[in-house]
């Protein structure tokens, strides 16, 4: 597995900061998954090896957590929170919005392999809800107008970047 040199260093910072090695587990996720995108199995088995863990350790968090993605997604993702109050302020039809804009399901990626829509647990900002996160940038109040804007501006930018 071809890891960037800052992310080695920075795995080994962590690791560093752990007395038990597997307290490193979710950090280390994060870090691969940053560099390489997803979580294939020879990361989860890498990751493993290097916190001394059986692998099986390092699946059950991959898959118990919803931010880990075992497979390729698309340059861009959009979360839409579906917790009880985004659920109650419209966010099944933001997703749908979404999903109609990009032309791509749930869980999926839209056919350009531009975006990967997801419904997600709490993005911790429910008295603005519904509440959208695209790669890091929180929105909130997403009704199915704002969603169409959103969506404008990211197919733009992706014209723009090819």
């Amino acid at each position: 597995m071809n890891l960037k040199p800052e992310t080695l260093q920075r795995i080994d910072v962590a690791v560093a900061h752990y007395p038990v090695k597997r307290s490193a587990a979710l950090p280390l996720l994060h870090l691969v998954q940053e560099d390489i995108g997803h979580l294939p199995g020879e990361a989860v088995e890498w990751i493993a090896s290097r916190l001394g863990l059986e692998p099986i350790h390092v699946y059950e968090l991959v898959t118990f957590y919803p931010m880990f993605r075992q497979e390729p997604g698309g340059r861009r993702r959009i979360k839409v929170c579906r917790t009880l109050s985004c659920a109650l302020a419209g966010a099944y039809q933001t997703l749908a919005e979404f999903e109609k804009q990009f032309n791509a399901r749930q869980g999926g990626t839209s056919p350009d392999g531009e975006v990967t829509i997801e419904f997600v647990e709490c993005l911790a900002s429910c008295g603005t809800a519904p509440v959208v996160m695209v790669d890091d940038e929180l929105h909130e109040k997403v009704d199915c107008e704002k969603a169409r804007q959103i969506a404008a501006k990211i197919k733009a930018q992706a014209r723009r970047e090819s």
